[in-house]
């Protein structure tokens, strides 16, 4: 299968291929091990084998769980099941430090869930025997928090800070009223600015703000307002991060979010942060204001520029440990008999473990890479002594010449800006060959245009637009009129169909004309100064556009091909001449064939 139909495929099917691998629980199912000897010989060779490791500590407790929650989160926890809890979670970590013994820990994460749910005395247990283990000097100590605990709780904000903990991290998602309700989630300003202050009164210099985007019922003005408030707030870091749907409540909305709606709420972001002073690099999602510094606790560091091994401790917990991949006793069912169960009787709490062959370890690491934007060489050559750029030259080869990634230095392959928006369709790229073929079959079965716009339709707001509604659609021949311009519509109405560059007419525009000009530049990078010489055809037919009555006002233009080099930019996922004897009716959205169709006939 060639990088062009894999690219598309994944552009097609974002909200699955994402910086998470594999694509389903079972996924990896032909590689598991089921017998008890074999899953502890695969766990303590694979250890043994390396020269660091990172460690992860899972709680798995919150007020409530929200309904774009993905983790193991166990819903109303009984009484004493925190302590019973951590009574098992410490076990468990004894029982990997007889395999890790003095091994370096480079990085360290408590996070869930909600680790300041637990009482201190439980906080403070948990990190002495994080102690215990051989911690490298200068590391980020990184805990998270809610902002409700935090504004109410200061004596044990400041007590995390005393155990050792310099790296805090709290998620607002939004400060919208509304979409917090909606979510099921705690939340208000005053919440939010007394858990700041609580955070450094407590002597916390690293706090970190999560913030989600990519939400159905989220317009831009709510996420803007969102962005702007945060930096407000004056936190050292800010991480967006694009809901996912995939496991959670929420899974039935995917559908009617499109990539478009996702990269314009990014942009939206990337602006104002970076006008605050706030810096990442293209596609990275943590934005940092201190200099130098990568905004990001040292576990998750490691895990995405090095692919360093972790390990995850507690219910539900992933590690990805040299070539095996395993997930703890309640990834499942969030229960915790089992997991009790296993630590009781000395075994190690894993429900699946796959012992994996090298493209799927190498797929699983460079999903992670993406995170941060780029590959290292030297990173990519010390993980699996391999030359990246001989293992990969098909990709980089398209990725370089559809300026989707490049190299900025020796060591360094990073995404460009419009790299970034497509990036969804970046990562697949890197896939097994089993997970492509998982991927492709997994869309045939999910992917329904038509019920996306059903749920898009039924949020969508007509009172933005003045009814009627005018809008300018560009007819782009190259000179011997067998070719036309098109791009691939990357929002709903009619996502993933072709259709003539083109957009609503905008408050602002001085014209029809200049409109014309600007939603071909925008849509397709190409520059071209449109007249009413070009005017060609009004549509005013009622019913072309399922969002309301929109007009139409088409120009046409014809271009030579061989200098004009068409870049989607905008809501069009790519944009392409079309061989205009391969054109079918059928691909086209609104009524764009019969506005063809008429251009062809005034020849």
């Amino acid at each position: 299968m060639n990088c062009r139909d894999i690219f598309e495929r994944g552009i097609k099917f974002h909200h699955y291929c994402n910086t998470a691998y594999p694509l389903r629980a079972n996924s990896l199912a032909q590689y598991e091990l089921h017998n008890e000897q074999d899953i502890y010989n695969c766990v303590k060779q694979n250890i043994e084998s390396l020269d660091e490791i990172c460690l992860y500590v899972h709680v798995p407790f919150c007020q409530a769980r929200c309904k774009f929650c993905e983790y193991v989160v166990l819903n109303h926890p009984e009484e004493g099941d925190t302590d019973k809890y951590v009574a098992h979670l410490l076990k468990e970590i004894e029982l990997y430090r007889q395999i890790i013994k003095d091994k370096p820990i480079v990085g360290y994460d408590l996070g869930g869930g909600t680790p300041s749910y637990l009482s201190i005395e439980n906080l403070q247990q948990i990190t002495d025997s994080i102690k215990r283990f051989n911690l490298m000097p200068g590391m980020y100590l990184s805990v998270e928090t809610t902002p409700v605990i935090a504004a109410k709780d200061l004596d044990k904000i400041k007590a995390i800070r005393e155990m050792g903990y310099n790296r805090i991290s709290m998620g607002f998602q939004t400060v919208s009223p509304a979409l917090l309700e909606s979510l099921g989630r705690e939340g208000s300003k005053s919440i939010y600015e007394k858990a700041v202050e609580n955070i450094r009164k407590a002597g916390f210099d690293r706090l970190n703000i999560d913030l989600m985007y990519g939400f159905l019922n989220q317009s831009d003005e709510d996420f803007a307002n969102t962005i702007k408030y945060t930096i407000a707030q004056g936190p050292e870091f800010i991480t967006l991060y694009r809901n996912r749907y995939k496991g959670t409540k929420l899974e039935a909305e995917s559908q009617g979010v499109t990539l478009y709606k996702v990269n314009r709420q990014y942009d939206i972001a990337y602006r104002l942060l970076k006008e605050a002073g706030y810096i990442a690099n293209n596609g990275k999602n943590t934005f940092s204001k201190i200099p130098g510094d990568m905004g990001t606790s040292s576990y998750l560091t490691k895990r995405v520029i090095d692919a360093t091994s972790y390990i995850g401790f507690g219910l539900g917990a992933q590690s990805f440990v040299g070539n095996y991949l395993a997930y703890n006793l309640g990834c499942d069912n969030h229960k915790l008999d089992k997991y009790f169960a296993y630590i009781d009787r000395g075994a190690l709490p894993i429900n699946d473990i796959a012992d994996m062959p090298l493209a799927e370890v190498r797929a699983k690491a460079i999903s992670v890479m993406f995170y941060f934007g780029f590959i290292s060489m030297k990173a990519y050559k010390k993980r699996f002594n391999e030359d990246f750029r001989e293992v990969y030259k098909a990709q980089i080869k398209f990725l370089k010449d559809n300026y989707l990634m490049d190299f900025i230095d020796d060591d360094t392959f990073m995404l460009t800006d419009y790299g970034a928006a497509h990036l969804y369709g970046i990562i697949p790229l890197f896939y097994s060959e089993r997970s492509i073929k998982e991927m492709f079959a997994m869309s045939d079965r999910w992917l329904n245009d038509a019920k996306g716009e059903t749920i898009y339709l039924e949020k969508y707001d007509r009172k933005k637009f003045d009814a009627p509604s005018v809008a300018v659609d560009l007819l782009v021949f190259n000179q011997d009129q067998t070719k036309i311009l098109l791009i691939n519509r990357a929002e709903h109405p009619y996502v993933n169909k072709l259709a003539l560059p083109g957009g609503f007419y905008k408050p602002d525009d001085l014209s029809l004309e200049y409109a014309a000009s600007r939603e071909l530049l925008e849509e397709t990078s190409v520059s071209i100064d449109i007249t009413p010489r070009n005017l060609i055809k009004v549509t005013s037919t009622k019913g072309r556009d399922p969002r309301g009555w929109v007009i139409s006002v088409a120009y046409k233009v014809t271009v030579d091909e061989t200098t004009v080099k068409p870049l989607a930019n905008s809501d069009a996922i790519y944009a392409n001449f079309v061989d205009l004897s391969a054109l079918k009716k059928e691909d086209l959205a609104f009524d764009h064939w019969e506005i063809i169709e008429y251009a062809k006939e005034r020849e």
